[in-house]
């Protein structure tokens, strides 16, 4: 069945109040069902499946109901009805694809709202404060600020935009009552996109659209809005959340305004549209005192602080109260310190009202999901549910000849309290006993979520080794299901079919491909195996000459997908302990491509470079010239080194196999076969 619908453009009179809610006014032309039904469209929606725009220019219309936010205040229930609203507090998260912009946004309101001196120094993305989120550009963990806009508290929480960081958005949206959706208005809704939107939309939260970067050359505005509203219809929303509100921005340059032609000198049309379209927190007064806490940090000083959103009851410092984790299992603590958050830092309080959110010390033992109530008549919130990990690797302590080198911390026993200590604030993890004392099997969401782990615990000055990253199967009815996940890859035309053939050899089944802007610039998008994104990104940048972007989430599983080769060449292999030498270096690059460079430690058993052929191969690469091979008559020819590859962590655990580890220190990481393997393979001979 097609449709094809328009909405008629309106201009957004200016808003004195925050109160007002401008009444929503549809015109549909050019209406042509192929039924008999003649209901309007947005109360047959639920009958029309699937929907097709034949049309894809409709703009969504402004001004907004925003009737969402009414819906949501509204219910049945008798327990619901006794709740009231907040109209002084808006608690909102800001959700996004990775790089579209959500921190830089954040930025740009936090200047506006006065938060900083005239004078003050302030550096780009403000809120990745972590040394690791600024190398890598990206957000890892959830921060909280807030901002006081005519007289109305708004708590802001940035959230990661990787899906691999996911738990963190599915526990940050027990805090709030609306989340701020930030598109790219080049790219349009992507893969983490469709994740925190159906998250979203399944707590019953309002949503502000905001389709950033509009100053982009290549932005299509109303392409983007006509594809998130198909994406609002895909995840089966109700006809108010399909009301949503959209703001055109420029977070870089801090304007936005309610049409993409017609931006404002400031971000004011997005702060009015977060107040009259996001509801107040719903609380219980007078209640029994309910905190869920949603966030753990540590302090030197103050210990574990929790950090949640209070849901009913007033909280003081100095308070008696009751943690529980479930109805039977209950301790008693006493809150010694209480700050709420206002503009960039926590500010000591004496009491926190229901709605706000707030950060708690004194509770040592306090941990994720558990609820902070009323002494004597409190109960316990239902617990956060993240979804499970697809990918696992494995954990040793170091074995290799250069253990205890560079690491501070080097033991079994060091290496598992820094993993539980792990498990105490990132909810998507888990970590099990390996099949020896001193292995452990970690899981999580994916290779960039276990890596992050890894690549802080080197910087703590931790040493160990990891395994190649594997999936997590299932087994259904007796049959084995593994995870699938929707890849989207945007490539030059010219690389295209490079790019096809790689992720066809990977098992991947092409959903759905079309051009994006007029850059020459197609959008493949797949469903593949977890399996054959191992080691995918490395091959697609390879294919690609360095122009190809990928995106990957979480699907389903699905039945076992068969044999898939992520490698086609071995690994060059040293023969023996020693110092590399340019002498042996110049016979091995043949060979393939080296990994190290003259004047370098080895060992026996470490990876040294990539073979070109199928199969591994040992080299001798700490050789000397003989001195007896000089001739007065003859000069040494100058030997010519190739510059040797520069893997990075996440490069390195991309390429090892299953008999190969990564040795990973404060100061290097190294690759090496593993040893187990070996004496297997002996065993057998």
């Amino acid at each position: 069945m097609e449709m094809a619908v328009s909405f008629r453009n309106s201009s957004l009179p200016p808003v004195t109040s925050p109160n007002p809610r401008p009444q929503l006014s549809k015109q549909f032309f050019g209406l042509r069902l192929s039924s008999s039904s003649s209901s309007s469209f947005l109360t047959s929606r639920t009958r029309i499946t699937p929907l097709k725009l034949r049309s894809r220019n409709f703009a969504l219309l402004r001004p907004i109901k925003c009737s969402v936010s009414q819906a949501t205040t509204e219910t049945s229930t008798g327990k619901k009805s006794q709740l009231m609203r907040r109209s002084d507090i808006r608690n909102i998260a800001i959700v996004a694809h990775v790089d579209h912009g959500k921190t830089t946004l954040v930025d740009a309101m936090l200047k506006q709202a006065k938060v900083f001196r005239d004078n003050q120094f302030v550096q780009e993305r403000i809120m990745d404060s972590n040394d690791l989120e600024r190398e890598r550009g990206i957000t890892i963990l959830s921060k909280n600020t807030s901002i006081t806009y005519k007289d109305t508290k708004i708590n802001i929480i940035d959230t990661p935009g990787h899906s691999d960081f996911g738990g963190e958005v599915e526990r940050i949206l027990n805090m709030v009552e609306g989340v701020l959706l930030v598109v790219d208005s080049a790219e349009g809704p992507m893969p983490q996109t469709r994740f925190v939107l159906k998250k979203a939309l399944e707590f019953g939260h309002a949503v502000v659209v905001v389709v950033n970067k509009i100053d982009r050359p290549s932005a299509r505005p109303d392409d983007v809005i006509n594809s998130t509203f198909e994406l609002f219809i895909e995840l089966n929303a109700t006809d108010e959340q399909c009301d949503f509100q959209a703001v055109y921005a420029s977070g870089i340059k801090g304007k936005a305004g309610l049409s993409p032609d017609n931006l404002a000198e400031d971000l004011g049309p997005l702060f009015e549209s977060i107040i009259r379209c996001i509801p107040g927190p719903r609380i219980k007064k007078d209640g029994a005192l309910q905190m869920l806490a949603t966030n753990i940090e540590y302090d030197e000083h103050k210990g574990r602080i929790a950090i949640g959103r209070l849901h009913a009851g007033i909280l003081q410092r100095g308070t008696e109260v009751r943690v529980c984790t479930s109805e039977d299992s209950c301790r008693f603590a006493r809150v010694s310190e209480l700050f709420v958050y206002e503009k960039f830092s926590r500010v000591p309080a004496e009491s926190v009202e229901a709605g706000d959110i707030c950060a708690v010390c004194g509770i040592e033992d306090i941990q994720i999901g558990e609820t902070i109530a009323d002494k004597v008549s409190g109960k316990p919130l239902p617990a956060i549910k993240v979804e499970e990990p697809t990918v696992k690797m494995a954990f040793s302590i170091n074995t290799s000849p250069f253990v205890g080198r560079e690491g501070k911390y080097v033991t079994s026993r060091n290496l598992r309290d820094r993993l539980n200590r792990e498990l105490e604030r990132n909810l998507a993890m888990r970590v099990e006993d390996g099949e020896t004392a001193d292995t452990f099997i970690v899981s999580g969401r994916g290779t960039l979520h276990i890596t992050i782990l890894i690549e802080n615990m080197r910087r703590e000055g931790y040493e160990f080794m990891v395994g190649p990253p594997k999936v997590i199967n299932k087994k259904v009815d007796d049959k084995l299901m593994e995870p699938y996940e929707i890849a989207t890859v945007e490539v030059p035309e010219e690389h295209m079919g490079a790019v096809v053939e790689l992720l066809g050899r990977r098992r991947g089944q092409m959903i759905d491909m079309q051009g994006v802007g007029s850059e020459g610039t197609t959008l493949l998008k797949y469903k593949i195996p977890t399996r054959g994104l191992l080691g995918l990104r490395n091959a697609i940048l390879t294919a690609s000459r360095g122009t190809a972007i990928l995106n990957t989430i979480f699907d389903s599983y699905g039945p076992a997908a068969g044999d898939i080769v992520t490698r086609d060449q071995g690994s060059l292999v040293a023969f023996e302990d020693g110092t590399t030498s340019s002498y042996a270096l110049a016979s091995s690059q043949e060979r393939g491509q080296m990994f190290v460079g003259p004047g370098m430690e080895v060992y026996k058993g470490q990876i040294v470079g990539i073979h070109q052929r199928p199969g591994d191969l040992s080299l001798n690469v700490c050789k000397k010239k003989a001195a007896t091979n000089v001739r007065s008559s003859n000069k040494d020819q100058s030997v010519v080194l190739d510059t040797p590859l520069d893997y990075s962590l996440d490069d390195c655990i991309e390429y090892i196999q299953e008999d190969e580890l990564v040795e990973v220190t404060p100061s290097s990481v190294r690759m090496c076969k593993n040893p187990k393997f070996a004496a297997s393979k002996k065993t057998r001979q």
